[in-house]
């Protein structure tokens, strides 16, 4: 087939979408697929990567490491001349491909809009639907799902910036967290009343629309969905801090564990409620559901993520092969995928 891997974009977790498009086009190569890795938001514009295909007998593979630091988003669009988040040729490029394998992550690339952009264009995707991909990447709606379907999320509040907003009626510690976005960008944990404005400010960077969350305190796994079904559950393991963007993507900063070491009910139970999630927002091919599991064995889920990270430190590529699939049967699987 001849496969664009979608990847980059105008997003907060552009250089994770990268580094995730770079290791899928060098397995999708290697499976005999002619690829191009082209970026949503430089397009043919791109002056590093060049977007061409790329097959095996091109002898080059594309490596690209992810900065401790989040992008800076407007450096990026005062480099261009156009404006919106699709770059020149990229429509065009993806609608002559067979298929487009969606490495994005973040923003318009997991909120649904390509999707439905694509969907209007009668261009074939892998992943999730707009609708699913909006049901997920919105917190607060996702959350309401969940409680809908009788799935045990953690207490919340949404918070419009916009609008005057009373914070005398928090408990501490809790997470204040941008409303959409991914990676763990614009968290934090807040302890006590002193350090809230600080962690509003800094999610506020992001977005306006933020979730404050009542932290719950236990064990931290992931369950990761191929074609509906369950694959083994990962516990994560951070050597300091939580779970965050520099401990997600830098080597030897979280201790991951697959298969996770708990007993079996436990592992029913979290790879049951992970369908059940899938199933609930409406999700496509794949998925990775996140879970804290309290002292008491109670599962909160924190959230769905329709098209999870595939770099070398990712989890479900983890998951996948504890499962006896490969990184490259992975990859082969969901380009494959409707």
């Amino acid at each position: 087939m001849k496969i664009i891997v979608l990847a980059g974009g105008l997003s907060p977790e552009r250089d994770v979408s990268l580094s995730s498009g770079a290791l899928i086009s060098n397995a999708l190569i290697e499976n005999g697929h002619d690829v191009m890795l082209l970026d949503l938001f430089l397009g043919t514009d791109n002056k590093e990567i060049e977007p061409v295909y790329r097959n095996i007998k091109s002898n080059q593979k594309f490596i690209y490491k992810i900065p401790e630091k989040e992008p800076d988003l407007s450096a990026l669009k005062s480099s261009v001349d156009f404006k919106g988040e699709i770059g020149r040729g990229v429509i065009e490029l993806c609608k002559e491909a067979d298929k487009v394998f969606l490495a994005l992550h973040g923003a318009a690339g997991e909120n649904g809009q390509i999707q439905a952009l694509f969907d209007l264009n009668e261009i074939s995707y892998t992943g999730s639907g707009y609708a699913g991909c909006l049901l997920a990447m919105d917190k607060d709606i996702s959350k309401r799902v969940m409680r809908d379907s009788s799935i045990l999320t953690a207490d919340w509040k949404y918070i419009d910036l916009n609008e005057n907003n009373d914070f005398s009626d928090l408990d501490y510690p809790c997470v204040v967290k941008p409303c959409s976005s991914g990676s763990s960008i614009g968290v934090t944990v807040v302890e006590n009343e002193k350090q809230l404005l600080n962690a509003i400010d800094y999610a506020e960077k992001y977005e306006n629309h933020i979730l404050i969350e009542d932290k719950i305190e236990g064990r931290e796994f992931s369950v990761g969905i191929l074609d509906s079904k369950a694959l083994p559950v990962i516990e994560i393991k951070p050597v300091s801090g939580f779970y965050d963007y520099k401990n997600k993507y830098q080597q030897g900063m979280t201790e991951e564990i697959c298969p996770a070491e708990i007993d079996d009910n436990t592992k029913a139970l979290l790879q049951g409620i992970a369908e059940k999630v899938h199933k609930a927002l409406r999700l496509g091919y794949y998925s990775r559901i996140d879970f804290i599991v309290d002292k008491n064995n109670n599962a909160y889920c924190l959230e769905a993520n329709t098209l999870p990270g595939m770099t070398p430190l990712s989890l479900l590529p983890q998951e996948a092969l504890a499962a006896g699939i490969s990184y490259n049967e992975l990859c082969g699987k969901i380009a494959e995928s409707s």
